[in-house]
């Protein structure tokens, strides 16, 4: 179930597709998300627009309520690996991202 959201966040990322990047947010991480810092990370980051497709999961803990999958992200422009980061949970009975970052 996570990886299909992981890959929508980062092809939409690779487009610079903020809607279609927040359309699996809980209402809690829409609400803090703040739609220009996301714009300017969409227009000024190398990075966020070049993620590779491809990823290797590398594990999930469980805290409370939500679950956190972490992958291992590379870049189609820059050498080396990240570490990705989402966070997921139910809202209303569906399964929705309460967090996703790359570090």
């Amino acid at each position: 179930m996570a990886n299909p959201l992981w890959r929508d966040l980062v092809k939409s990322s690779n487009k610079g597709e903020y809607g279609e990047f927040a359309k699996n947010f809980s209402s809690s991480l829409a609400l803090a998300m703040d739609q220009v810092v996301a714009g300017h990370q969409f227009a000024n980051s190398e990075l966020a627009r070049s993620l590779s497709e491809e990823i290797d999961s590398l594990g999930i803990i469980r805290r409370g309520e939500h679950v956190t999958v972490l992958y291992r992200q590379r870049s189609t422009r820059r050498q080396g690996e990240w570490l990705g980061r989402l966070v997921l949970g139910y809202e209303d009975g569906k399964i929705r991202i309460f967090g996703a970052s790359i570090f």
